[in-house]
C-alpha cells in the first residue's frame, strides 16, 4: 500500500470514526429523551387524574382496566402496566400482546429503600419482545425493561370503611380542609428498552445518512489534494524498484520541490556506482553461494545429532520422574507426588470454600501374606487390589488425571507397604465419602487367585474431610490414618470416619506401643495357666499357658488390646519366645515339685511361624530340659490353611521333634478342611464360640456333633474350650469327648495358684460336688443327647 493510499485510508478512518461517535451520540439521546419524556408523562397521568383514588379504592374491575389502559397507550415501548396497593398486591394489570407470561416484578424490590411517597425507577434484565424485533434485542445485548413505580396520593384516608364517592368529591373539593395525604396505590409502568431503540432508530438513520456524507464528502477531497502531494514519491518509488532489480541505467529526470530534488541526486550517485558494484557483488555472491551450502551440510549433521541427544535426555527426564514420582511396583503416584498434588488442592479447595476427602486404605493381615506365600506373592496382590481400587473410584471423584502418556490416576496414591489413599475432590458431605469407601472395601474383599490358589483379603480404610477434621496435608493424612488404626482396632474390614476423640485414643496406644517394647525387658510380663481336666476321671491332662502383661500403671492387661500391638510392632516373635520358654522351664519345675502334669500348650501366632521358629522350640526344650512330648504347640488356621511347602515341612519338622500339635479355635477362621489330613495333627480344639452356640438351637448342636465326628474319624484328640455350665459339661459327657478347659474348673491362674489345682484329688471332689449338684437339681433336662436347649 502507497503513502497515497494510506492517507486516504487514515482520513476515511477518522470520518467513519466520527460519523459513529455522532450517530451513537444522537441516538442515546434521543433514546433518553424519549424514555424521560415516558416517565414525565406517566408521572404527569397519575398526577392529573383524581379519579386514581377511587380506582384503586373500589377497584372496580372495568375503571381498573380503563385506567391500567391508558398508561398503556402512553407509548408502543409501554410492555405492562400493574396496580398494586400499598401491601404489594395485585389490583388489576394490562399488558402488550406480545408480552409471553413474562413473571410479575417483586413488589419490594421495586420499592427498595423507597419512602411511600417517592417515585421508584428499576431496570430488571431479561423479558419479552415483539418477534419482529428479536435480532434489535440480541444487538443489544438483551431486553431490559425499566420498571417506573408512581404512588397514588389520595387526600381521604383509604384505611377507613364504607366511604362514598361523595367523601372524595368532597376532599377534593375542598382542598384546604385536608391535613394529610395517603397513599392509596401504586402504578408500575414496564418500558421496554428494546422497543424505546426501534422508536429512535428513523433518528439513528438519519444521522447515519449524513455521516456518510461527510465520509464520502471527505474521501473525495482527500483523494485529489494526497493525488497531487505524493506523484513525485510514486515516481522515486518506481526507479527505486529499477534500481534494486538492476534496470535502472540512466540518470533520473524528476521535477519536483528541493526535497525531491535532492533525493532524485542522491539516487543518480547510487546509479552510477551500482554497475561496477553488481559485477563484484555476483562474483562474491558465487562464492558465498559454495560456503553457505558446505555450512548448511554441516549444520544438518549437527542438528539429526541433537536432535538425537534430545530424545535421549527427554526419556532419562521422563524416567527419572516416574521413579522419583511414581511407585515402582504399581505404577501409582507415590507420598512425594500425592503430597505436592493433595496440597495444591487443599489450597484451591480453601478458596473455593469446597471440602476435599481423604481415604485411607490398608490390606488386612497383609504381613500374614507375605509371610506365608511369599514376597512375589505379595508384590502380586499389591498391584492387583491398586488395580481394583483405581477402577473403583468415580471420575466425579479424581483429583487430577495425567494429560501425557502415563496412565497413572492421581487420585489413587500408594503411601508404601500396604497402604494406600484416594483423595475425593469436590465432596458435598462426609456421606459421599462412605459410598466410596463401602464401594472400594467392597472390590478389596473379591477373592483373588495368586499361584493358584484363591485368596480373601479385606481392607480398613480411615476417612478425613478437610476443611472439618484439617487443614493441611500432614494434619489431614494424620486423621485419617488415625480413622484407619481405629477400624483396625474394632475388628478390621470396616470403614471409620476421623473423630476428635480418637487422638487421645491414639496417644494412649502410643505410650502402649512404648511401654510394650520394654516389657519383656522389664521381665512385665507372666504366664497364666488353665488346667485341661478330664471330666470323668478329675485328671488334669494338661494346662494351656496364657501370656498376661503387668503393666506397672494399668495392673494387668488383658491380650486381646496387646497382642495385635505386639504384632503390628514385629514383636510378637520376643513375646512368643519368652513365653515358649517360660512354659517350658514351668512345666519342668512343677514336675520337680512333684506335681504331675503331663503337657503344657503353647499358642503360637502365624506371624511366628517363619524359618527359625524349629529352631527356637528346639532350643527352649533343651535349654529347660523338658521332653518334647510333653510340649504342645497350638496352631491356628491362618497358618494351617497354607498350602506353601515351606509351611508344610516346618510341621513335619515339629513333628519330628517330638513335639504334639493342636489346631487352635477349629472353624472359626477359614472354611478348608484338607489340611486335617495333610498335617499330622495330635488334637482338635473346640472354640468357645461353638460351645456358646449350643443354647441357640438344634442346628448348632449338630454342627459340633459333626465336628466331634470327623475329628474321632481321623484319629484326633479333643478339648473343648470355655466350658462354663453344667449342662454344657453333660452335652460333651454324652458325646464322649473327656478333656474340658473351662470356667467350670478354673480360670487362667498364676504358676502358684496351679500348684493347688494340681494336689492329688483336687477335680475328683470338684466333680463329686457338680455330679451332686445336678442329681439336686433332678439332672439336666435332656434334648436329643442330654443337652437342655435354652431360648436365646
Amino acid at each position: 500500500m502507497n503513502i497515497a493510499s494510506k492517507i486516504n485510508l487514515l482520513i476515511a478512518l477518522l470520518a467513519i470514526l466520527a460519523g459513529v461517535m455522532l450517530t451513537v451520540f444522537v441516538g442515546q439521546r434521543d433514546f433518553s429523551y424519549q424514555r424521560d419524556a415516558l416517565i414525565l408523562a406517566a408521572s404527569s397521568l397519575v398526577g392529573s387524574q383524581p379519579h386514581l383514588q377511587l380506582t384503586s379504592y373500589y377497584r372496580e374491575p372495568a375503571d381498573v382496566k380503563a385506567t391500567l389502559d391508558g398508561f398503556l397507550g402512553l407509548s408502543p415501548a409501554v410492555k405492562r402496566v400493574i396496580l398494586y396497593d400499598t401491601d404489594g398486591g395485585v389490583i388489576g394489570q394490562q399488558s402488550q400482546s406480545w408480552v409471553q407470561n413474562d413473571p410479575l416484578p417483586r413488589f419490594l424490590e421495586l420499592r427498595k429503600n423507597l419512602s411511600p411517597l417517592d417515585r421508584g425507577i428499576v431496570t430488571l434484565s431479561g423479558g419479552s419482545v415483539p418477534a419482529e424485533l428479536d435480532v434489535l434485542s440480541s444487538l443489544s445485548m438483551g431486553e431490559r425493561t425499566t420498571s417506573l413505580t408512581l404512588p397514588i396520593i389520595s387526600v381521604v384516608d383509604p384505611t377507613k370503611k364504607n366511604l362514598g364517592r361523595e367523601d372524595f368529591a368532597a376532599a377534593l373539593a375542598y382542598p384546604e380542609l385536608v391535613n394529610s395525604v395517603y397513599v392509596t396505590a401504586y402504578v408500575s409502568v414496564d418500558i421496554s428498552r428494546t422497543v424505546l431503540w426501534s422508536l429512535t432508530l428513523p433518528t439513528v438513520a438519519l444521522s447515519a445518512g449524513i455521516g456518510l456524507g461527510v465520509v464520502f464528502l471527505f474521501w473525495i477531497l482527500t483523494r485529489i489534494i494526497t493525488r497531487r502531494i505524493t506523484a513525485p514519491l510514486g515516481m522515486l518509488a518506481s526507479v527505486a524498484d529499477d534500481i534494486a532489480s538492476g534496470k535502472q541505467s540512466e540518470p533520473l529526470r524528476i521535477r519536483g520541490s528541493g526535497e525531491i530534488r535532492d533525493i532524485a541526486e542522491v539516487l543518480n550517485g547510487i546509479i552510477t556506482g551500482l554497475h561496477s558494484y553488481t559485477t563484484q557483488m555476483d562474483t562474491d555472491r558465487k562464492m558465498l553461494s559454495m560456503k553457505v551450502d558446505e555450512r548448511t551440510e554441516q549444520l544438518s549433521r549437527r542438528n539429526e545429532e541433537l536432535d538425537s541427544a534430545e530424545k535421549k535426555v527427554t526419556e532419562t527426564r521422563s524416567k527419572l520422574r516416574h521413579a522419583a514420582y511414581f511407585d515402582n511396583l504399581t505404577s501409582l503416584p507415590n507420598r512425594k507426588l500425592f503430597t505436592e498434588q493433595l496440597t495444591l488442592l487443599l489450597r484451591l479447595a480453601q478458596r473455593g470454600n469446597q471440602n476435599v476427602g481423604l481415604l485411607h486404605v490398608d490390606i488386612d493381615n497383609f504381613k500374614r501374606i507375605n509371610d506365608s506365600l511369599g514376597a512375589t506373592a505379595g508384590d502380586r496382590l499389591l498391584r492387583e487390589v491398586s488395580e481394583r481400587l483405581a477402577a473403583g473410584v468415580r471420575d466425579s471423584d479424581v483429583l487430577h488425571r495425567r494429560s501425557d502418556e502415563e496412565s497413572s490416576l492421581m487420585d489413587l496414591s500408594r503411601l508404601g507397604g500396604d497402604e494406600f489413599t484416594v483423595v475425593l475432590n469436590q465432596i458435598e458431605s462426609i456421606d459421599m465419602a462412605k459410598r466410596v469407601a463401602d464401594r472400594l472395601a467392597y472390590a478389596v474383599a473379591e477373592p483373588y487367585l495368586i499361584d493358584r490358589q484363591e485368596i480373601i483379603v479385606t481392607s480398613s480404610i480411615g476417612i478425613a474431610l478437610a476443611p472439618d477434621h484439617a487443614d493441611n496435608v500432614e494434619s489431614l493424612l494424620r486423621a485419617a490414618g488415625t480413622a484407619m488404626v481405629n477400624a483396625k482396632k474394632r475388628g478390621r474390614n470396616r470403614v471409620v470416619v476421623y473423630d476428635d476423640s480418637m487422638e487421645s485414643a491414639n496417644r494412649e496406644r502410643l505410650q502402649l506401643e512404648n511401654d510394650l517394647r520394654r516389657a519383656v525387658d522389664l521381665n512385665q510380663l507372666l504366664l497364666h495357666y488353665q488346667p485341661q481336666v478330664n471330666a470323668r476321671t478329675g485328671e488334669v491332662t494338661g494346662a494351656e499357658s496364657l501370656v498376661r502383661w503387668n503393666h506397672p500403671d494399668e495392673g494387668l492387661i488383658p491380650p486381646f488390646k496387646w497382642i495385635p500391638i505386639a504384632e503390628e510392632l514385629g514383636l510378637i516373635d520376643d513375646v512368643g519366645e519368652w513365653v515358649l520358654r517360660k512354659a517350658c522351664a514351668d512345666l519342668v519345675e512343677l514336675r520337680a515339685s512333684g506335681h504331675t502334669i503331663p503337657k503344657v500348650s503353647v499358642n503360637v501366632s502365624a506371624l511366628q511361624f517363619h524359618d527359625d521358629f524349629v529352631d527356637t522350640v528346639q532350643s527352649a526344650l533343651q535349654e529347660s530340659g523338658l521332653a518334647a512330648q510333653s510340649l504342645e504347640i497350638e496352631l491356628t488356621e491362618g497358618v494351617m490353611v497354607s498350602n506353601q511347602e515351606s509351611i508344610v515341612t516346618m510341621v513335619h519338622r515339629l513333628k519330628d521333634l517330638g513335639v504334639r500339635l493342636s489346631i487352635d479355635d477349629f472353624g472359626t477362621g477359614y472354611s478348608s478342611l484338607s489340611y486335617l489330613t495333610r498335617f499330622p495333627l495330635d488334637e482338635l480344639k473346640i472354640d468357645r464360640s461353638f460351645v456358646v452356640g449350643l443354647a441357640k438351637g438344634k442346628q448348632n448342636v449338630e454342627l459340633v456333633r459333626a465336628i466331634i465326628a470327623m475329628a474321632k474319624s481321623l484319629g484326633l484328640e479333643l478339648v473343648v474350650e470355655g466350658v462354663e455350665r453344667m449342662e454344657e459339661l453333660e452335652f460333651f459327657r454324652d458325646q464322649e469327648v473327656d478333656v474340658i478347659q473351662g470356667f467350670l474348673f478354673s480360670q487362667p491362674v498364676p504358676l502358684e495358684a496351679l500348684r493347688a489345682l494340681l494336689a492329688p484329688e483336687h477335680f475328683v471332689r470338684q466333680l463329686a460336688l457338680l455330679n451332686r449338684s445336678t442329681s439336686q437339681d433332678g439332672g439336666a433336662d435332656a434334648d436329643e443327647g442330654g443337652f437342655k436347649l435354652e431360648q436365646a
